[in-house]
């Protein structure tokens, strides 16, 4: 690995013309074809295998031309304080904006409030539901536009008048937010280099291989039914991986040059070396990502595939187009102090040999990480102690976590999604904000009037329902629909309890009817989408955890550090899970992160930051780890090369992981309630594995264990391939002739 990624460095790096060309071509092809193309993404979630997936399929099929799947408006009214809506004038001005809704292009039906009995008991408030042909996605601005005309018009008529519904759907806007992410990365890249073009390179690169993931993504939108999230996550792993993967090459590209070697030299060892780690780094983030297709989930799926598609560009643009812009930048990585003293002392003492590329070897000074290392190593129980009760307590929030899925109870109480919700809620009590659709396919009874009617009374009866709506029947007299409203808020467990209840008295109703009983709806959905979620989170992680475990292994070549980093991952993540409830669900600085409204964790997110956390947290394993391994295979004790892997590894590792903080917390300015979410649960998890697991307990496990860390039984030692992550098998190839030239000194005696 390392000697085929040395010579891919040294092409790249002699090529730069053709490689900055090639990548240039790439980025502008992948352009073209996401001009030319639809970007409608959408906005719908499937759950394959789930009653409320079949249920809705069956209406697709019982109820053609229904448009089950198009986007929904609730125009909600409420009468100045002290009239009623029922008033001429009030009830007048309701139904012109009904009229006016009624003939919007995509609009299917506006449905008269006074005609459907939609007027809350007070008479206060009432509603018009208007379905269209086409998603929420689908809509057209005009569409949009038609529908907020209507309700300022019943606005102008004194009314008031909220809207709220999928039609009122926007693509997730993340604002100057991820910018400022950005921003503070260049920062952090500026001191840890110190020299303007050391810095930007890293950000040029992850900006390419984001772009192009972006176009690719765009341009494929359409025809796989990409959902609105899914090139705003690629973005947020793309970003974070890409700027990371070339901040090691360059790290250890400048530690090269430091050590008095030409540039193409440099290059070669920085990609052999640096290059392995970030090609199995990527490898452990896109098992991770891709392992969310187990679920079986598609916009789970899709997510992933498209966030792994970001992370594999990440390390090509990482291993090709880096070592190429090194070409044209060559020196100039470095900091002007050096450089010039480089060029002194060469020019002194080399006189034209080098022509004055090669600056003279500089050690390394002992600096925090060194001291803290070595603070560690002389504390490792306390440290251990200390690490792991505080995230143990952090994780304790976690234990109250409830998921659902995001509605218009969920939004910021300044939009009017928002307060259309508490108006239902408030004139007709919270479950008429998330109505159950009860499906009975009475296809095969031998009365199907009666079958929807035993059913339909059968629901009335049952406790935690407010309503059971008569029965809607298709124009075949086989199936029929019947709504019904809970008297709990959609997201409550009452409402979960009652769905459960209902699906459990469907056998019954089956035997007595001959009718087959099914309940569907968004609350359905979403409460079907919560126990998938709960049922695949085990067999993900041992598949994931498994899968990486075991590729650890031959990277490390030892049982036991592939198993604290495992162990460490856990314990991160379940502390960022808690940190999540805490705040998004507790509302604990609710208003320091921008958290309008609290309630359930998207239901998504638990196995979602899972995935991507994993992957995250093995980039900094595999980046410090192989320090470490690198040094003990070069004959360093056990403690030694702890200290050599913080004193070579650390800075850079915490610039790392500072700049992937920055980009995910600058998602936490998102307007979506779920990039938000995703957004902080990544940032405070990348702090805590990175700070506190690697920083802190990896130091402190491998101090304990001493040699013991790196033993690997002899039979697997023959099993496992030798990828030579470290560079070794390089390292002897490159020094042989070298010393038998009596050239510089080799990498290994740095080591």
């Amino acid at each position: 690995m390392a000697t085929f990624l040395y010579r891919l460095g040294r092409f790249a790096f002699r090529r730069r013309g053709l490689v900055a060309l090639l990548w240039v071509v790439v980025l502008a092809v992948a352009g073209g074809f996401a001009a030319s193309a639809s970007s409608a993404a959408s906005s719908n979630i499937t759950i394959p295998g789930t009653e409320a997936q079949k249920a809705f399929e069956l209406l697709e099929d019982r109820f053609p031309g229904s448009s089950p799947d198009g986007a929904t408006a609730r125009v909600v009214f409420k009468a100045p304080d002290g009239e009623k809506i029922t008033d001429p004038e009030n009830s007048a001005a309701v139904g012109e904006v009904v009229a006016e809704l009624a003939k919007g292009d995509q609009v299917q039906q506006a449905v008269d409030p006074f005609q459907a009995q939609a007027v809350s008991p007070d008479q206060t408030v009432a509603y018009s539901q208007v379905t269209y042909e086409v998603s929420g996605f689908e809509l057209t601005e005009e569409s949009r536009g038609e529908l907020k005309a209507a309700a300022e018009d019943g606005r102008e008529a004194g009314l008031t008048v909220e809207t709220g519904g999928d039609a009122m759907a926007a693509i997730p806007q993340t604002g100057a937010a991820e910018v400022i992410g950005v921003a503070i990365a260049a920062i952090v890249l500026l001191i840890t280099f110190g020299s303007l073009v050391a810095a930007g390179l890293p950000l040029l690169t992850a900006l390419v291989g984001v772009g192009v993931t972006v176009a690719v993504i765009t341009a494929v939108t359409v025809p796989f039914d990409l959902n609105t999230t899914t090139p705003i996550l690629a973005t947020m792993i793309g970003l974070a991986v890409g700027i990371d993967y070339a901040l090691f090459i360059v790290s250890r590209y400048r530690a090269e040059l430091a050590e008095g070697r030409e540039p193409l030299e440099a290059v070669g060892r920085a990609t052999g070396t640096a290059g392995s780690a970030v090609v199995f780094a990527g490898l452990t983030v896109v098992i991770a990502l891709v392992g969310l297709s187990v679920v079986n989930i598609p916009i789970l799926t899709k997510m992933g595939l498209a966030a792994g598609g970001s992370v594999v560009l990440a390390v090509l643009v990482a291993l090709t187009l880096i070592p190429a812009l090194l070409g044209f930048a060559g020196n100039k990585v470095l900091p002007r102090k050096q450089r010039a003293k480089a060029a002194s002392e060469n020019a002194s003492e080399n006189g034209s040999e080098n022509g004055g590329t090669a600056p003279a070897a500089v050690g390394v000074k002992d600096g925090a990480g060194t001291r803290w290392a070595r603070f560690v190593l002389r504390r490792p129980v306390a440290v251990l102690l200390v690490s792991v009760v505080g995230l143990g307590l952090l994780a304790v929030p976690a234990k109250d976590l409830q998921l659902n899925l995001p509605d218009d109870g969920s939004q910021p109480t300044s939009t009017t999604q928002r307060r259309a919700y508490d108006l239902i809620a408030e004139g007709f009590g919270p479950g008429t904000n998330g109505p159950l659709i009860v499906t009975v396919d009475a296809e095969d009874s031998d009365d199907p009037k009666a079958a929807a009617g035993a059913t339909a009374e059968k629901l009335q009866g049952m406790d935690g329902v407010a309503a059971a709506m008569p029965p809607t029947f298709n124009k075949a007299g086989d199936t029929a629909m019947i709504t019904v409203i809970p008297k709990s808020a959609p997201s409550s467990a009452a409402t979960e309890d009652l769905v459960h209840d209902i699906r459990a008295e469907a056998g019954g109703i089956a035997e007595t009817t001959g009718a087959d009983v099914l309940v569907t709806g968004q609350t359905a959905m979403a409460i079907d989408v919560s126990q998938k979620m709960d049922d695949a989170l085990a067999p993900y992680l041992i598949l994931v955890v498994g899968l990486a475990f075991l590729l650890l292994i031959v990277v490390f070549r030892s049982i036991l550090v592939p198993l604290k980093a495992a162990l460490g991952f856990l314990l991160s993540v379940v502390a960022a899970l808690g940190s999540v409830v805490a705040v998004f669900q507790w509302g604990w600085l609710a208003d320091v992160f921008g958290v309008e409204q609290t309630g359930p964790v998207m239901s998504l997110m638990p196995i979602l930051m899972v995935g991507l956390v994993f992957g995250l947290a093995m980039d900094y394993e595999v980046f410090l780890v192989t320090r470490m391994r690198e040094a003990h295979v070069h004959g360093e004790t056990p403690h030694e090369s702890v200290v050599t892997g913080f004193k070579l590894g650390a800075r850079v590792v915490t610039a790392a992981a500072l700049i992937m903080i920055s980009v995910f917390a600058g998602f936490i300015g998102s307007s979506e309630s779920m990039i938000k979410m995703i957004g902080f649960g990544l940032a405070v998890a990348v702090l805590f594995d990175a700070f506190v697991i690697r920083m802190a307990v990896v130091p402190a496990v491998l101090a304990l264990l001493g040699k013991s860390a790196w033993w690997l039984p002899r039979w697997l030692d023959k099993v496992v391939p030798n990828v030579d992550v470290e560079g070794e098998k390089l390292q002897r190839e490159l020094n042989g002739p070298a010393e038998k030239a009596g050239e510089r000194e080799p990498v290994a005696a740095r080591d």
